[in-house]
């Protein structure tokens, strides 16, 4: 079995050390052998995390081929991003789970939608009766997480608005629970927020409706944030195709989207988790999460702090070590630390991937 030598400053320990790759884990106990040097200075980070993502999808349709979703986890694995977190998918990823030169996959089945409330053909689309059996079916389809469309234009009413009814939301979660998964929301607006935070969901995706009144809840109760601000700044161009029809769900739209930097300051500032989803695979294309961490960080959360959310905390999120005794060898190595300046994601030594380095 080959053996691969580093050197560098571990993150977020700071400590300079050596560490070996002995098959697809770290160990900081000289193994037998000769090994090969891959580096001998620099800062070592544990692999990003895209927190959101979508494997299968694409701005022109669904991606059904092997090679079609591989081409898509290998940007993501060039950008850095060696765990992926999948926020639902209409098809079939598992193939990309079982390819050695992709990055590690966590899935969430597919979306769980409303008739007519929904992008079209992307989500199992169910009543708010059948929401809870629909939330089980869906965890044994994932890896520990559900995602459930949680608002909508409503065309009756021209806006934004709450999908589901509050008992649905509180039976579907306990079911999850219940179920050792977690449920992951889609939410734009403010109105569906008070019920999707007592319902007691995991992570709210987007949230840009997510207002000073309601933090203290979201902080209290745990759930995380993944702001997906790439994702947000496509909100003018959404009102603009329909502004002729519905003016008030349009202007809506470009007020969440001109409050949306104010409002996750407010998040990272009453203390809830802030996570790094590049919302890859909708209207954008993969391999965008260093420009997530970029927009976070002009957004003003502290560059240290995005780094490690994007980093070694997310992994710990979704239940995955980092730079620790025979932890998973995913690593990148850097000239320079990327907390003092994140633009140096853009230029990594060795990415290094189930212990071999495959840039």
């Amino acid at each position: 079995m080959p053996i691969l030598h580093l050197r560098g400053v571990l993150l977020p320990d700071e400590v300079e050390r050596d560490a070996w790759l002995l098959g697809d884990r770290l160990t900081f106990v000289r193994p037998s052998g000769e090994a090969e040097t891959i580096c001998q200075s620099g800062f070592v980070l544990p692999g990003l995390v895209d927190a959101h993502c979508h494997i299968g999808l694409s701005p022109s349709g669904h991606v059904t081929d092997v090679e079609g979703l591989a081409e898509q986890a290998r940007r993501d694995r060039d950008a850095g991003a060696l765990l992926l977190r999948d926020a639902g998918s209409p098809v079939d990823n598992t193939s990309v789970q079982r390819d050695p030169d992709l990055p590690r996959l966590v899935r969430a089945g597919r979306h769980i939608a409303r008739p007519h409330r929904y992008i079209r053909h992307l989500g199992v689309e169910v009543e708010p009766d059948q929401l809870a059996d629909e939330v089980a079916c869906q965890a044994m389809r994932g890896d520990g997480w559900v995602k459930i469309a949680a608002d909508w234009i409503d065309r009756t009413v021209g806006d934004l608005a709450p999908v589901w009814p509050r008992w649905a939301l509180e039976q579907a979660v306990a079911r999850a629970h219940e179920l050792g998964a977690r449920v992951a929301v889609h939410v734009f607006g403010e109105d569906a927020l008070p019920d999707l935070i007592a319902a007691g969901v995991d992570s709210i995706e987007h949230g840009t409706g997510l207002t000073d009144d309601m933090l203290d809840a979201v902080a209290a109760r745990g759930i995380a944030v993944v702001p997906t601000l790439i994702n947000i700044d496509t909100f003018p161009a959404i009102a603009a195709q329909g502004e002729a029809k519905f003016p008030t769900y349009a202007a809506h739209m470009r007020a969440l989207h001109e409050t949306s930097r104010e409002r996750i300051r407010a998040v990272w500032e009453a203390g809830i988790p802030v996570y790094v989803g590049s919302d890859a695979g909708g209207s954008l294309p993969h391999g965008l999460v260093r420009n997530e961490i970029a927009s976070l960080v002009a957004a003003g959360l502290p560059a240290a702090e995005v780094i490690a959310r994007a980093s070694w905390l997310a992994r710990e999120w979704l239940g995955r070590p980092g730079l620790v005794e025979g932890a998973e060898a995913d690593l990148l190595v850097f000239d320079a630390d990327p907390r003092e300046d994140v633009g140096v994601l853009r230029y990594p030594r060795r990415i290094v991937l189930r212990g071999r380095v495959v840039a």
